[in-house]
């Protein structure tokens, strides 16, 4: 019968860590991504402004409504400049946890290479073990065969 790893906890350890370090880098991803689509919408929605304000401009406003689309834009502006630090801190997030990630993977990855060759030993010392019951079964065999044969 085959010995057990004795490392095998750790490597259970080990592979349930990779999962949560590959769960929490998929959520990271995904928080960037939309950090990064809240931006883009943000942009998209003052060239739209800025175009509506173009065009009132040519057919004419009071100060007061231009007044009324530049604090809106400035405060679309503001929103953007948020909005940049937030992608810029996700991708930092990202980043620290692929960083993360790799680590999680290649300590997995020498506990289950140290698994392996446990397991390559094993099947081995099995397979010279096999192989001693099989030389002895013939050996016996042949004694016994040899020994009716002189009777």
């Amino acid at each position: 019968m085959a010995k057990t790893f004795s490392l095998q906890p750790l490597l259970e350890l080990m592979h349930s860590r990779s999962d949560e370090a590959t769960r929490r880098l998929g959520q990271l991803i995904a928080a960037e991504n939309d950090a990064k689509s809240r931006l883009g919408m943000l942009e998209q929605y003052r060239a739209e402004y800025a175009a509506r304000l173009n065009q009132a401009i040519t057919t004419g406003l009071t100060p007061l409504v231009l007044r009324n689309y530049q604090d809106f834009l400035a405060r679309i502006d503001e929103a953007i400049g948020q909005q940049r630090e937030m992608v810029q801190l996700s991708a930092s997030n990202t980043a620290a946890g692929k960083q993360h990630w790799q680590e999680q993977n290649k300590r997995l990855k020498a506990i289950d290479t140290l698994s392996i060759r446990h397991d390559t030993r094993e099947r081995i010392l099995e397979g010279k073990q096999e192989q001693k019951v099989l030389d002895e079964y013939s050996t016996r065999r042949f004694a016994t065969s040899r020994d009716n044969d002189n009777d």
